[in-house]
């Protein structure tokens, strides 16, 4: 039987986050509402749903992708994907009073036991829910794109969210086949954006100001420090990399880090100026289909490298 039988997941917002959440959940077994304000959307996201659950059988994730997909529905309003939801994933623009909107409606229109999560990348859940009667039951379950690809999700609640919800939100993304990790304390990007963002200040910092050229950085993290983050983080990274794990590591090299911890990359690395010098290097003349080709080129390596983590998992 599937882990997810009998029990439903509302999704809200049919975009590419909406419906890679859609492709989880029915994989799990569970059935999912789908919906989207944008009927064009909405209409589309059957078909895509369905064609990327074909895609990830290919890879040995998916075993059924035609009951995963009979899983999936669309609703004409958020009112009827909610009725009977077990936890409700709202993936919405990126917009504190948008959050606030929705979040006021989906509090309302929920069942009161259902959990209400949202995908936010940024947003922390007491920014958009305070004032709500049910703000226990909320929190912030934040994916990396695209969420049935890349398993790890994000759990962050606002002061007020319930112990219980928390716990019972990990429980059932880890049921999913999710990674879920809890943050303790909320924080504006959480954890992931925000370790992204020192890596990505530091490279716009090296390419801007011409030490390495974009592509031979993308080679530098891909080809090096990206291998053995696919397996182990940064902490068992240096734990293996001095004979005396951690501490001696830091007796190794804090003169180098201390100094480069002085001298961070500054937030101009962000304006125009230097991201005009990185586009020129970078040569940015791709298409919509070839950035879109380059997209499903991407998915299929993704699919490669879980199936193969899965597997390595369970040797």
């Amino acid at each position: 039987m599937n882990s997810g039988e009998g029990r439903q997941v509302a999704v809200i917002g049919a975009g590419l986050i909406g419906r890679s959440w859609a492709i989880v959940f029915a994989a799990a077994g569970w059935s999912v509402r789908i919906t989207d304000p944008d009927n064009v959307v909405l209409d589309a996201a059957p078909s895509l749903i369905r064609q990327s659950l074909t895609e990830l059988s290919e890879y040995g994730l998916v075993e059924n992708p035609h009951d995963a997909a009979a899983r999936v529905t669309t609703a004409a309003d958020m009112a009827d994907a909610v009725a009977n939801a077990t936890i409700v994933q709202e993936n919405g623009p990126e917009d504190v009073e948008v959050k606030r909107r929705i979040f006021a409606d989906l509090d309302r229109l929920s069942p009161p036991e259902a959990i209400l999560a949202s995908s936010s990348s940024a947003i922390p859940a007491s920014q958009f829910t305070e004032g709500l009667p049910g703000r226990h039951r909320c929190l912030v379950a934040h994916p990396v794109n695209p969420p049935h690809l890349i398993p790890v999700v994000e759990l962050c609640g606002a002061p007020w969210t319930s112990a219980e919800v928390i716990a019972t939100a990990r429980e059932i993304f880890a049921d999913i086949g999710q990674t879920p990790v809890t943050i303790n304390s909320e924080i504006e990007g959480f954890v992931l954006n925000r370790l992204q963002g020192a890596l990505l200040a530091e490279a716009f910092r090296l390419v801007g100001d011409q030490i390495i050229s974009p592509q031979d950085l993308d080679r530098t993290v891909k080809d090096g420090l990206g291998l053995r983050w696919s397996f182990m983080g940064p902490l068992q990274t240096i734990d293996l990399n001095a004979p005396g794990g951690i501490a001696d590591y830091c007796k190794r090299y804090t003169g180098f880090y201390r100094r480069l911890s002085e001298t961070p990359a500054p937030p101009e690395v962000w304006d125009a100026p230097n991201v005009e010098r990185i586009l020129q290097a970078w040569g940015d003349g791709h298409d919509s289909d070839a950035r879109a080709s380059q997209s499903a080129w991407r998915n299929g390596r993704l699919a490669a490298l879980r199936a193969h983590k899965l597997a390595a998992s369970k040797g």
